[in-house]
């Protein structure tokens, strides 16, 4: 009898935890239906407003609408939170992401012969590509982007001389910080 009460409490008790594993692979379904569906809405190009707290995969979703539309500054937060985390190769793609459509805006505004605007977003390009690089250095494409980047704004060291003051024939600038559009090979 007592063998016979033990069985029956360790089934039920075996039902009991089924029945609590089923509700949550059910609320989890639930979330993973609802984020694909914010993912797919995103993708069609319909504006949502996401939360802090939503998956990498939504947040990114968000940052890819956003800088495809040049909202670049609205996009910096997400992309912040996505390099911080855990999902690297997240990361390294919204990194990838943002430094592209950083360089196409000044690729824009090279094609118009405004340069000083250019500098500040082929620098910014440059400094997302070398921070996803950092993630995985052997994404080839970064490195290939980050080259053009580097051709385009050429990172030449600085004279420090603490403190002290520069001569007169000294202050002319040596070189241009945009040399011109790469059109080919070196």
């Amino acid at each position: 009898m007592r063998t016979r009460r033990l069985a029956l409490t360790a089934t039920f008790a075996l039902l009991v935890a089924s029945l609590l594993a089923a509700a949550w692979l059910a609320a989890r379904l639930f979330v993973v239906e609802r984020d694909n569906g914010l993912i797919a809405s995103l993708a069609a190009g319909h504006d949502l407003a996401i939360s802090a707290e939503d998956p990498p995969a939504l947040l990114f979703a968000r940052l890819h609408f956003l800088i495809t539309r040049d909202r670049l500054d609205e996009a910096q937060p997400l992309l912040n939170r996505l390099a911080a985390g855990e999902d690297r190769d997240l990361a390294v793609a919204a990194l990838y992401d943002i430094a592209n459509a950083r360089l196409r805006v000044a690729f824009n505004h090279l094609e118009s012969n405004r340069i000083d605007p250019a500098i500040p977003l082929v620098r910014l390009a440059k400094d997302n590509y070398r921070r996803a690089l950092v993630l995985a250095p052997g994404f080839w494409d970064g490195k290939y982007n980050l080259d053009i980047a580097m051709r385009l704004v050429r990172d030449f060291p600085q004279i420090d001389l603490e403190g002290e003051e520069l001569p007169p024939d000294a202050v002319k600038k040596l070189w241009t910080d945009l040399p011109g559009l790469p059109r080919g090979l070196p």
